[in-house]
């Protein structure tokens, strides 16, 4: 009998007839060899599918063999010069010890990872060798969003090319007298070199779909030459447990995004431990991408595997790979080549013989895929060039690879950051460090001299792929001009008698009139989340496109109405379904997208403001991060303005979030004037100044007349407060009114209630940001704190309040801590009293809803008389009065309690 068919029996021992399925088999040989894998790959899908309509029950299975994508005949080897490329790899892993291992000697404090960047050496090394452009007039540049926790190996990377300095890597994590190193990729700290941040975990992966995708819109619509660009994005893969991680690869498979290639860097452990310890994260990776349409690619074992699975005739080796289980791989690289030729080769008796003539050592140097530089080359390379589909690499890697017994495949390497001098001996001895004993103890970096064939060969590979990386555009280097004010004057002047818009309506002619700007028009990215009807924004369907790269391939149920359901491969809206997250990232893309692709763009989403900061904080923080520039806007806002939708939509403390990222600029507004003023002056300060600012703005689906314009009013307005209404003079009392959105109508309400019911005049201010006001008034005191022998400045809010009369009132329909950021600011002596809406929201009308939150027009007046009468200008029966008039029950549960 033949060697072959003794194959195909150890493989099929159930087989009712070995010799068919032998001539099966042959016959499928013979096509490959003959007519290719593909028409092999044709032939049997016919054959599955004929089974299955025949009704034959065929499992499915997404997963492969647990062995490389690429078989090793037809991998590519790395054609670089790899001994230079290996001593580049130790020096920077050198470096990259020292730097986190000297930072916490001096300061055991500042932390740092060691483990990670020792990985993803060989990866990293490889891309940035061969495969990364940096941008150049030729080639817009390749995006990277490098794991964030290996950020030390790319500072040892900068450093040999003389980007960094010695000082600046001994001043890792010190970043406060300004000439430190961030601790992950921060663009706001370092914005001449990262690109991206990619911690939190899980963004960086999410954020790299989107701007995949952004770039394929920016080439539909012949703004940007993008077809030749690449978004590689690291991630680990305890990070892809991350919700953020995972949910958008459906949208890169349906999307067919060939320019986006992530990267898993597989070395089974997270913080604590295995990733997973009992099961196998690469197939189960592995099935993930693949059903949701991805290109995978399985860089599992390294080259010295090769002879061993060449030999491999009876699949023994592949089974035990296969029921291997993530943790005892774990553990085998913990140990020794002892240890693994009992516990794994000792699984069956002929990989034992498989073995017999190997040393212990060339056990132990059966490599991972992850550091192999060929077999790495070969999966990148396929990457760069498959076509069609987004690709995924799943790399298996050793976490601290290299670290010895202080920290590598061991559960403790992710928080490893303190060698003893053993450990860095061991490491020197290990990697071929030149650094002599009696220097060990100082654990001093390595840099040869620039004239060592190793620097030449580092320089000449950035150079063959235009420059350094990573690097970052600050300022994008086209102008674009901005109208002037008066082209938004169908919102700034006062509406027509018995006419009523919304702020959501304001907002949408001014954004149909920026879509017919000559200068600005093709650069608006309007970004929905299947909420374009509630916020009146379906007729640009029509106008403008919606984005899709198949185009149309259907007609829409709603062809025969004006404002039908248009897709369109140039299309200019992005619509990102129910898809928060997808959507702020789409945001992001375009919102920095002076720096990544040299264009200005200016995005605007909209969504319910209950569903945007609150859902998507995370991706907040990054784009400020990220210095983007855009407009966020947040319809149907605050607690009493969405009227019958109930806990989960109404909006109370989006402004409280807002107001925690130092670089977004929040405003309330309450009529349509505001809203125009603002945006013209963020047009002005993001596209023609390009200042690193973005701006939250609420926006409200009421309906009421509005006021216009008075001039001369719009820079204390875009300060944050300015004099909508001075009340009449000359009466005995006077209180001032304060307010914002749609609770400054009640407030100018409560204004009429206390001249004709109480003969007290009032005079109305509208705060359109009471979050500036209170930044304002903190820089003020901190001025003051710091220039104590000079004249104290005054806050703006103080400014325009220190010549009025009267307590000080202010209501808004949001959380208390809203207004009451601007209580320390307010002038000296004066009383202040804060109205919002604390507690759960709740279905009702909006003025039950206003009058249950005790922010109405009744509850504002109440509020004055009691601080008149605090303030000894009334008597307290007065307010007993009026809460009696008013029909308030003084008994009435606490609404924050309910």
């Amino acid at each position: 009998m033949s060697a072959q068919l003794d194959q195909v029996l150890a493989q099929a021992a159930n087989d009712p007839d070995v010799m068919e399925t032998q001539e099966w088999l042959d016959a499928l040989e013979a096509v490959i060899e003959t007519e290719g894998p593909e028409r092999a790959h044709y032939l049997m899908e016919r054959m599955v599918d004929l089974a299955r309509r025949r009704g034959a029950h065929i499992p499915f299975s997404s997963n492969t063999a647990y062995v490389n994508t690429i078989p090793a005949h037809l991998g590519e080897h790395c054609p670089g010069n790899l001994e230079y490329e290996e001593r580049l790899r130790s020096w920077m892993r050198w470096n990259a010890m020292a730097m986190v291992v000297k930072t916490n000697r001096a300061d055991g404090d500042l932390g740092g990872h060691i483990s990670s960047f020792a990985s993803l050496a060989n990866m990293l090394g490889i891309g940035f060798n061969h495969f990364w452009h940096a941008p150049t007039e030729d080639h817009g540049g390749d995006l990277l969003y490098i794991q964030g926790h290996s950020s030390p190996g790319i500072y040892a990377r900068s450093f040999l090319e003389g980007r960094l300095t010695e000082d600046q890597l001994l001043n890792f994590r010190r970043e406060v007298d300004g000439k430190g190193l961030s601790s992950y990729p921060h663009p706001k700290l370092m914005p001449d070199y990262w690109q991206f941040p990619t911690v939190s975990m899980g963004l960086g992966p999410l954020m790299a779909i989107y701007q995949a995708r952004f770039l394929k819109y920016l080439h539909a619509r012949d703004i940007a030459k993008t077809d030749n660009r690449k978004v590689w994005a690291f991630c680990g893969d305890g990070e892809m447990d991350e919700p953020e991680s995972m949910g958008a690869i459906g949208v890169a498979g349906r999307e067919h995004l060939d320019n986006l290639v992530i990267v898993v860097n597989c070395n089974l452990q997270r913080l604590d431990g295995p990733v997973r310890g009992n099961g196998k994260i690469i197939q189960e990776l592995e099935a993930d991408f693949r059903g949701a349409g991805w290109n995978v690619i399985k860089v599992i074992w390294g080259g010295y595997w090769d002879e061993l699975l060449s030999r491999d005739k009876d699949g023994i080796l592949q089974r035990v790979m296969m029921e291997t289980v993530d943790g005892e791989y774990q553990n085998y690289k913990a140990k020794d080549g002892a240890y693994v030729r009992k516990h794994f080769f000792g699984k069956h008796p002929k990989l034992l013989e498989m073995v017999s003539k190997m040393s212990d050592d060339d056990i132990w140097r059966l490599n991972r895929g992850g550091h192999d530089p060929h077999k790495i080359y070969a999966a990148f390379k396929q990457a760069q060039e498959h076509k069609g589909q987004p690709t995924v690499l799943l790399v298996k890697t050793i976490k601290g690879f290299g670290m010895g017994k202080s920290g590598e495949a061991r559960n403790t390497a992710h928080q490893t950051k303190k060698l003893d001098d053993q450990a860095v001996r061991e490491m020197r001895d290990r990697f071929n460090i030149p650094i002599p004993d009696d220097k060990l103890a100082e654990v001093p970096f390595f840099k040869p001299s620039d004239d060592a064939p190793e620097m030449k060969y580092l320089h000449e590979r950035r150079k063959a792929l235009g420059g350094y990386l990573p690097q970052r555009r600050r300022q994008a280097d086209e102008t674009l001009p901005v109208p002037d004010l008066s082209a938004f004057q169908a919102v700034l002047e006062p509406t027509a008698e018995g006419r009523e818009i919304s702020t959501t309506q304001a907002y949408v002619r001014i954004i149909t009139t920026l879509l017919r700007d000559a200068n600005l028009g093709k650069r608006v990215v309007p970004i929905l989340v299947d909420e374009a009807r509630t916020f009146g924004m379906e007729g640009l369907f029509r106008q403008i496109g919606i984005f899709n790269q198949q185009g149309q391939l259907y007609e829409p149920v709603d062809k025969d109405q004006v404002m039908y359901y248009r897709e369109d491969k140039a299309g200019q809206i992005l619509q990102e379904g129910i898809n928060e997250a997808g959507a702020m990232s789409s945001w992001i893309a375009a919102a920095t997208s002076y720096s990544t692709n040299n264009r200005v763009m200016i995005p605007f989403y909209i969504f319910y403001s209950m569903f945007g900061l609150q859902r998507v904080g995370d991706l907040a923080w990054a784009a400020g991060d990220m210095r983007a520039r855009g407009f966020l806007l947040g319809g149907t806002a605050g607690r009493t303005t969405l009227n019958g939708e109930g806990l989960q939509h109404e909006d109370g403390h989006s402004h409280i979030l807002a107001s925690t990222i130092p670089n977004c600029i929040p405003y309330d507004p309450t009529f349509a004037h505001e809203v125009g003023v603002i945006i013209h002056d963020g047009l002005k300060r993001m596209v023609e100044n390009q200042e690193d600012v973005f701006y939250y703005i609420t926006l409200m689906n009421e309906n009421y007349s509005h006021p216009g314009l008075k001039p001369g009013t719009e820079q204390d307005l875009l300060k944050g407060m300015y004099l909508l209404k001075q009340g009449a003079t000359g009466g005995k009392q006077r209180v001032q009114l304060m307010g914002s959105g749609t609770i400054l109508r009640e407030v100018i309400a409560a204004a009429d209630l206390l001249k004709n019911d109480w003969g007290i005049d009032s005079d109305i201010w509208s705060a359109p940001s009471f979050t500036l006001l209170a930044r304002d008034g903190q820089d003020v005191e901190r001025w003051n704190l710091l220039h104590p022998t000079e004249e104290p400045r005054l806050s703006h809010v103080a400014k325009l309040l220190q010549g009025t009369a009267g307590p000080i009132v202010a209501s808004t329909d949001y959380m208390r801590a809203f207004a009451e950021q601007i209580r320390p600011h307010m002038p000296k002596g004066r009383n202040y009293k804060v109205l919002g809406t604390d507690g759960f929201g709740r279905s009702d009308s909006r003025t039950k809803l206003r009058e249950f939150f005790e922010v109405n027009r009744y509850y504002v007046t109440v509020a004055a008389l009691k601080a008149l009468a605090e303030d000894g200008a009334i008597k307290p029966a007065v307010v007993a009065e009026a809460i009696t008039k008013y029909g308030i029950d003084p008994n009435k549960p606490n609404p924050v309690t309910l």
